[in-house]
């Protein structure tokens, strides 16, 4: 039986999420899987990468093949130069945590405006002129 470390496709039709799994080569993408060993989350801003570098190295050690993405996915985190004996390779990025909100002061406002239109209201026109005017024509 021929073993593959492949991608299996969850989520929304436009958030898409993925688990590393390995499974026979003859099964459906989304079909049975003999184990779990990762997730992949590409929508993430960084890219959400997680592998069991444990149950990885042990699957490619016993003959387990990688699909083309998912040894993109591996050389990111380091296991394929791992197994091949290889240097690693840089770490990858961690997303940094972003403030819930810029300072109100860092933007140059003032406490002060709070409260006020900043745009000047629309004057009503007369509706007096307009009668008038039309008497004018008319006669």
């Amino acid at each position: 039986m021929a073993v593959k470390i492949k991608l299996k496709r969850l989520g929304k039709i436009r958030s898409p999420h993925y688990r590393i799994v390995v499974a026979d080569s003859r099964t459906r993408r989304d079909g049975r899987a003999i184990e779990e060993i990762g997730l992949y989350h590409p929508v993430q801003n960084p890219s959400r990468i997680e592998v069991d570098t444990d149950r990885a190295q042990y699957w490619l050690g016993v003959g387990a093949q990688p699909t083309e993405p998912v040894l993109a996915i591996l050389k990111l985190t380091g296991d394929w130069q791992k197994f091949k004996g290889l240097p690693a390779p840089a770490p990858l990025l961690v997303a940094e945590p972003k403030a819930a909100r810029p300072v109100f002061d860092a933007l140059g406002g003032d406490d002060a405006s709070k409260g006020e239109a900043i745009t000047q209201k629309k004057k009503a026109e007369k509706k007096d002129e307009a009668p008038a005017e039309s008497e004018s024509t008319e006669a």
